[in-house]
This record gives structure tokens, C-alpha cells and sequence, in this order.
């Protein structure tokens, strides 16, 4: 699977990663300074006239979240900070984890996001411009991430890979246990898409088999995973995860699911190991 950040921005798995991200964040704000490593930063912000509108995966996710009525509060969250991208109405552009992190960091707070793609990190850096506690930086996300956590303390970690090598889920799930073991205070954030259980469980597994504890998994499936050739759902598992991230992951993923999803939608939200 090769899930490009640019054709697939705004869909309801950026919906579901980015509430969770913004109330992760918020979480770690209120214990002290908070250092956020991105593995795949991607572009940081997403014009949404371009990759995304020959997809129309952003017709079916960001644009029904800004006109749902009754939104919960973290959804509401996410809705507010889409709108503040967009003062004359509508939904052209997306805030991708970097800007929407950067968005939120206060003075003690920093930032900084990898990219491999040389054209894309120079648009992360653009994109970052205004903000000077949030960097892009050229690099192997799981490497600079391990590297980056040994020197900064309790760091908030996201994984976000394209999926577009074979060995993703295998060296996302080493890359967070690898953050684990250089700062046990860390938290780890992994998105994955949903297309079939057996690949979906097999990296369970590989976390599991690191010794990782708290490990919360959050599931949206839109619809029934029989069909490995779709993206039928996301997942986002969160590796020490705080107190009260299950309730949190609950009200985002059934939001979305009764919102978005297909016939047979439903929400798991659940503890590994």
C-alpha cells in the first residue's frame, strides 16, 4: 500500500489520527514542556485542490466533518482548527500533523518533523515558516526519532509511515520499542491503515513481543475488513498510553464510524498484551 500524504489528506484516517494526535498533545502539555518527534512529516500542509481533490477522499472526510452537526468535543477540536486555516469558509486546505502540532505548541514546547522526500521536506519547511519551535528536517524518520528521543525527555512520538515498503510495520513497531527503551516516559503514536486482521495482528504481535506496556489500540473500520485491496478502516495505537486516551480514542473513532462509515462501521477501542 502506498498511502501518499498529499492524495489521501483529509480523509476520515486523518480525522481520526489528528483528534487523537491534538488531544495527546494536550495531555502532555498539561505534565510539563512537551518535545514532539514526527517520523514522516510529510508536507505539513495540504492544498486540498490538488493530489487530494483527484482522490475525493477529502469529500468523504474533512468536508462532512465541517458541516456535521452536534460534533463532540475533541472532534469539535479538530473542526475548529481546520476552520481557522480556512477565515472565508470552505475546506481547501488541511493541516497535516506538523502544522496542526505546530499550531498548538506553547514557548517550552518544540517540534520537529522528518522527511525523506527532499521536494516535500523542502514544502515542510515552508510550511513551518511562522513557527520557530517547529523544524523539518531531512532524514530516516525511525532513526532520527530513536536518535532524537535518548536526548530530550518524555517526547511525544508519532509514527506515520506511507506504507509503501514492505518492512513498514516491521520497523514501526522496532522504531517504538527502540523509543521505549531510550526514554520509558515516551509516548508512541502509530497510525496504520486497516485492510486485513492478518497483517493488522501480526504487527500487534511484534509489540507485544518487544515486552511494550499500555498499549491502546484504536480502531475506525468503516467497513467489513473483506476486502485487503481497500483501506477499509485505521488504527492508532498508542504505546504508554495516558490515562483517559481510552475514552478519548472512543469518542473519535465512534464519531467517525457512525458518521462516515458503511453499513457493519464500528469502533474497537481496545488494550494489547
Amino acid at each position: 500500500m502506498n498511502y501518499r500524504h498529499s492524495f489521501h489528506a483529509g480523509n476520515f484516517a486523518d480525522l481520526v489520527k489528528h483528534a487523537l494526535v491534538l488531544w495527546l498533545l494536550k495531555d502532555r502539555q498539561a505534565r510539563g514542556p512537551v518535545t514532539v518527534l514526527d517520523t514522516h512529516a510529510g508536507a505539513g500542509l495540504y492544498d486540498l485542490s490538488g493530489d487530494a481533490q483527484r482522490s475525493r477522499e477529502a469529500e468523504a472526510g474533512v468536508a462532512r466533518l465541517m458541516t456535521a452537526e452536534a460534533r463532540p468535543p475533541l472532534i469539535e477540536a479538530l473542526a475548529a482548527e481546520v476552520a481557522a486555516l480556512n477565515p472565508e469558509g470552505g475546506v481547501r486546505f488541511y493541516p497535516g500533523s506538523p502544522v496542526l502540532t505546530a499550531r498548538a505548541l506553547r514557548a517550552e514546547d518544540s517540534y520537529r518533523g522528518f522527511e525523506l522526500n527532499p521536494p516535500v521536506e523542502a514544502l515542510l519547511t515552508e510550511a513551518l515558516a511562522a513557527w520557530p519551535n517547529a523544524t523539518g528536517r531531512a532524514g530516516d524518520g525511525y532513526e532520527e526519532a530513536v536518535r532524537a528521543a535518548r536526548g530530550v525527555k518524555a517526547p511525544l512520538v508519532l509514527i506515520d509511515p506511507p506504507f509503501e515498503r514492505p518492512d513498514d510495520y516491521v520497523r514501526s513497531a522496532e522504531t517504538a520499542a527502540a523509543v521505549v527503551r531510550a526514554d520509558p516516559t515516551a509516548c508512541v503514536a502509530i497510525w496504520t491503515p486497516l485492510k486485513d486482521l492478518e497483517t493488522f495482528d501480526g504487527f500487534i504481535r511484534r509489540l507485544e513481543q518487544a515486552g511494550l506496556s499500555r498499549v491502546l489500540v484504536a480502531e475506525a473500520r468503516l467497513r467489513p475488513l473483506n476486502n485487503p485491496m481497500k483501506m477499509n478502516g485505521c488504527a492508532m495505537t498508542v504505546v504508554n498510553a495516558p490515562s483517559g486516551a481510552e475514552a478519548a480514542a472512543a469518542e473519535i473513532c465512534g464519531w467517525t464510524v457512525q458518521a462516515l462509515g458503511d453499513a457493519g462501521a464500528r469502533a474497537e477501542v481496545w488494550r494489547a498484551g
